[in-house]
């Protein structure tokens, strides 16, 4: 008669359930680095695009002032838009 109850598996130290393989055999392990080594590669390939294609600096010049009828007050943009869309065209 067997020693063991029914769905009891005896492991001793010296056997393993499953052989060992090494670990660039395993194909899970390889589906992470890969994943991971192409996010870094994706990284650099994104930081080298940036910096030779950077956007120039321009220079910032004020406007000159113009004379306008519109105090200068937060929303003066807002006034001189809405003044120019009502205004005819010419």
């Amino acid at each position: 008669m067997n020693k063991n109850p029914v769905g009891e598996m005896k492991f001793s130290p010296h056997s393993e359930p499953n052989p060992s393989v090494p670990w660039y055999q395993v194909g899970v392990m390889w589906f992470f680095a890969g994943g991971l080594g192409a996010v870094v590669l994706a990284s650099f390939a994104l930081l080298f695009t940036a910096v030779k294609h950077r956007d120039t600096v321009l220079p910032h010049d004020p406007q000159p002032a113009r004379t306008s009828t519109v105090p200068n007050t937060p929303t003066s943009p807002a006034m001189q838009a809405r003044n120019h869309a009502v205004t005819p065209a010419r």
